[in-house]
């Protein structure tokens, strides 16, 4: 040592410590930023997207089961007719399973996450007739449409 400087083997201690309180710093954001990210905004944004293709999925099924109606017979030999259609839709919304029920005209999306729900009247000529029916979302969907001279009988069914 020279009259009061430091040693010379104590100079690399400021460099080092500089460097950890560095890494410190950026470690702490990149966890506060995860930490915000995580537990508010992409929840909310999952559930909005979710909510969004609950509502796409209650669109499709409810142009499905219209599009299947078979046109009203034109002779009058012929007194009913049926329609099979397969249906896709989203095996989840959300990374959960889902119900689609239809009973009185009313298409009705069951979804564990109340936010994703939904109803939807469907527009038919005829007020629709037949026991409640349900797809669910893990199955290959049908819709079976049977128009006759009482109306028309709308059922949901599984493969």
């Amino acid at each position: 040592m020279r009259g009061g400087s430091r040693p010379i083997h104590s100079r690399a201690v400021a460099p080092v410590a500089g460097k950890l309180l560095e890494v410190g710093v950026v470690v702490l954001f990149v966890a506060t930023l995860s930490t915000a990210l995580y537990g508010g905004v992409v929840p909310e944004y999952r559930s909005a997207v979710a909510e969004e293709v609950g509502d796409r999925t209650l669109t499709a099924a409810d142009h499905a089961v219209t599009s299947a109606v078979p046109p009203a017979p034109r002779t009058p030999t012929v007194r009913s007719a049926t329609t099979r259609t397969t249906v896709d839709l989203p095996e989840t919304i959300r990374g959960e399973s889902y119900r689609v029920r239809f009973a009185d005209g009313v298409l009705t999306l069951e979804h564990p996450h109340s936010a994703v729900d939904g109803r939807r009247r469907l527009a038919f000529p005829t007020q629709p007739s037949g026991t409640p029916s349900t797809w669910r979302s893990d199955a290959r969907t049908i819709v079976v449409v049977q128009r006759d001279e009482e109306g028309l009988t709308v059922e949901l069914m599984n493969r």
